[in-house]
């Protein structure tokens, strides 16, 4: 839960509008957001936590990088609408800094955390139904299936939301597909990471956990998987 909360963070708070280039073999150049480069860990972050001990306790974590988001939007907003001390020669390049960095528009807060909540609980979803479905087997094909729609669904809410009217249809577009598809190579690469953290949270915590008849809704925070031991 830590992990995914300070990923989270960190990844809309340092360099999420800051618009990077790099060339790439046959694609050309691509433009993103520096922000996508670490977010799509908070994922994986959230895959080993549903894997494990369950939808229940991913869910908890969802909520806690929701109320951390909030938190900091709001600290944001205070600090940087405090008056500065017009004697300190400091303040005359620290206060344009803080309206940069951290005076982000509405639409770009709204946009982080319709997405960041709808496409955490999409992909935390899809992982325990896999998990049951497939009979515990097949962990990549878990993490990447549930990765594919959970990032898929974030990319659609938070560009259009952030950036309808801002940027032409294209640019739109080719944004969206190349950060959903960014995202999922970055679930691809961690993949044998993610099978090692995994099976080494089971054998040391003694839990396997299947989502069996419970409540999926992301409003309540009572439900409990089918825990089988492994000790």
């Amino acid at each position: 839960m830590a992990g995914t909360v300070a990923v989270l963070l960190c990844s809309n708070l340092i360099g999420p509008a800051k618009a990077c280039v790099v060339t790439l073999p046959v694609i050309g150049i691509v433009t993103f957001g520096a922000g996508n480069l670490f977010f799509p860990i908070s994922y994986i972050f959230g895959d080993v936590m549903t894997e494990v001990y369950g939808y229940a306790r991913a869910r908890r974590a969802i909520w806690a990088g929701f109320g951390a988001m909030i938190f900091a939007t709001f600290m944001s907003a205070i600090v940087v609408g405090m008056p500065a001390s017009p004697t300190s020669d400091y303040n005359k390049l620290l206060q344009p800094a803080l309206e940069t960095v951290f005076g982000n528009t509405w639409r770009i807060v709204v946009a982080s955390m319709a997405a960041y909540w709808v496409g955490d609980f999409v992909n935390s979803f899809v992982m325990a139904k896999m998990k049951i479905w497939s009979e515990g087997r097949h962990l990549w094909m878990r993490t990447i299936g549930s990765t594919i729609c959970g990032q898929g669904i974030d990319s659609l809410l938070f560009y259009p939301i952030a950036f309808y009217g801002l940027l032409d249809n294209a640019t739109l577009a080719s944004l969206m597909v190349f950060n959903v598809l960014f995202k999922i190579g970055v679930e691809v690469a961690f993949t044998p990471a993610t099978y090692w953290v995994v099976n080494a949270l089971k054998r040391a915590e003694g839990v396997d956990t299947y989502d069996r008849d419970i409540s999926f809704s992301p409003f309540s925070l009572k439900d409990e998987g089918d825990t089988k031991s492994l000790k």
